[in-house]
C-alpha cells in the first residue's frame, strides 16, 4: 500500500518511536494523527516540526487503555481527516522490577501494564480498522518486543503483555484478513529514553550484538514503514534487534 495521502494514527506518537515512525510516514506523504496521553508538548512539538517541513498532522490526546476514549479519539481524527488507513499501535509502560521480586509484581502493575499495552493495542485497532474495513483496504504494526520472545525484559509482567502483544497480532491478522493486514514489529534494545539513567549497561551491551550497535528509533520507524507498504504480508512477528536474540 502506498502510504501518501493516506491517514495513519500513531499512538504514544510524540516521544521515541512513536515519534520517529510519525516522521517516516510524514515524509513518505501521510497524514499523521500524533496521539498522546501525558506527553502533549512533545506531540506538539512533532507536529510543529511535520507542518513546517511541508506535511500534515495533528496532535489528539487519549488514554489508550480506555475504550471509549480511543472510540472518541478515532472518531474525531476520521472526521476531521476523512477517515484513517493506518495504525502504528506504538503506545505502551513499563515497570522496572527485579525478575525475582515475585511479590513486586501486584496485581496493580499486571493490570496498568495489560491495559495499556495489550488492551490498548487491540481497542485502537478494533476502532480503526471499522474505517479500514469501510474502504476494505489497511494496515496495522503492533509493536512488540524482544522481551516477549525470550522471557527476559524490565519486568516480568512487561515481558509476558509483549508476549501477548505477539499473539494479539496473528489473531486480528485472522480477524480482518483479507482488507486489512495486521504485522508486529519487534525491536530489541533501542535508544530511546526507556534508557535513561541506564547509559552504561547499554554501553555494555553493545559491542556484545552482533551488529555492535544499538538500534535507534530511526531504525525502528523505517521497518513499521516497510511493514505498512508490504502487501503480500500479514500476521508476522519481524525482530529487529541487531543480532541480540541470536
Amino acid at each position: 500500500m502506498k502510504i501518501s495521502n493516506k491517514v495513519a494514527l500513531i499512538t504514544g506518537g510524540g516521544t521515541g518511536i512513536g515519534r520517529a515512525a510519525s516522521i517516516k510516514l510524514a515524509e513518505r506523504g501521510a497524514i499523521v494523527a500524533v496521539n498522546y496521553s501525558r506527553s502533549q508538548a512533545d506531540a506538539e512539538d512533532i507536529v510543529q516540526h511535520i507542518c513546517k517541513n511541508g506535511g500534515k498532522a495533528i496532535a489528539i490526546k487519549a488514554d489508550v487503555s480506555q475504550d471509549q476514549e480511543v472510540n472518541e479519539m478515532v472518531d474525531t481524527i476520521a472526521q476531521q481527516l476523512g477517515g484513517i488507513d493506518l495504525l502504528v499501535n506504538n503506545a505502551s509502560i513499563t515497570r522496572h522490577i527485579p525478575f525475582d521480586d515475585l511479590d513486586a509484581a501486584s496485581e496493580e502493575v499486571w493490570d496498568e501494564l495489560y491495559d495499556v499495552n495489550v488492551k490498548g493495542m487491540f481497542y485502537c485497532a478494533r476502532a480503526a480498522s471499522r474505517w479500514m474495513l469501510k474502504n476494505k483496504q489497511g494496515a496495522i504494526v503492533n509493536i512488540g518486543s524482544i522481551a516477549g520472545q525470550t522471557g527476559l525484559g524490565s519486568s516480568l509482567p512487561y515481558a509476558v503483555s509483549k508476549a501477548a502483544v505477539h499473539g494479539l497480532t496473528k489473531s486480528l491478522a485472522r480477524a480482518l484478513a483479507p482488507y486489512v493486514r495486521v504485522n508486529c514489529v519487534v525491536p530489541g534494545a533501542v535508544a530511546t529514553r526507556w534508557w535513561a539513567g541506564r547509559e552504561e549497561q547499554m554501553n555494555r551491551l553493545a559491542p556484545n550484538l552482533l551488529l555492535q550497535r544499538i538500534s535507534t528509533p530511526e531504525d525502528i520507524a523505517q521497518l513499521v514503514c516497510a511493514s505498512l507498504e508490504q502487501e503480500a504480508m500479514t500476521g508476522q512477528i519481524i525482530t529487529i534487534d541487531s543480532g541480540q536474540t541470536l
